[in-house]
Parts: structure tokens; sequence; C-alpha cells
């Protein structure tokens, strides 16, 4: 059961009282859970995004550790941009697209 930890930023009320129910909140938006099994983090998980889809508000990030992933974290996010963790030379590195050019390019370019 690994730790996992969630961090909401600009969200409605609604989503810390739930999270502080099942998690410690350690600073206002940031809460974390020593030893959460995968189907509670799954059904949490599950509530969050029925609310963000309801509300559509803010942004909300969860990440556990994960051996089935590739860098051993696992990486959610509802509301930012779309992030995935990658290894590369023994780190691991965060991966979102970058934003368009001023020039108005609309090529995706990746970090």
């Amino acid at each position: 059961m690994p730790m996992v930890v969630v961090i909401t930023r600009d969200v409605e009320a609604r989503y810390r009282g739930f999270l502080g129910s099942a998690m410690l909140e350690l600073a206002p938006g940031v809460y974390a859970h020593p030893r959460m099994s995968a189907g509670v983090r799954l059904r949490i998980w599950s509530v969050l995004q029925d609310w963000f889809c309801a509300l559509g508000k803010g942004s909300i990030l969860m990440t556990w550790a994960d051996t089935a992933s590739h860098g051993g974290l696992g990486l959610a996010t509802l509301g930012d941009v779309p992030k995935s963790i990658v290894a590369h030379d023994g780190m691991l590195l965060v991966k979102r697209p970058l934003p368009e050019a001023e020039n108005g390019s609309r090529a995706r370019t990746y970090l």
C-alpha cells in the first residue's frame, strides 16, 4: 500500500472536506496518506472526477508509488495541462506539452 498525495488548487470547499475525511491535510490544498490501498485511491479519484466534471473549476493532481509504471510513480491530473512521468538517465522527469509559440505555431513540442 503506497503513499498517496493529492494537491488541489482553486477548488470548491467540498473537496477540502472530502479529502480531509480520508487523508491528512499537510498544508492548504495538500493531502497525504501513508498507506492507501489501490481500491481506496481509485474510489477517491472517481469522486474527484465526478465533481470536477460537474464543477470544472481549479486543478487536482494525485500521485502515488506505482511499480508497474515507467519510473515508479503514478500521476493523475484534472484541470491542468496533462503530464506524465518519464525516466531519463536515472532521473524522473515530468513531461508536458509546451505552450504554443508566440508566432502562432501549433507544433506540439514536449519537454
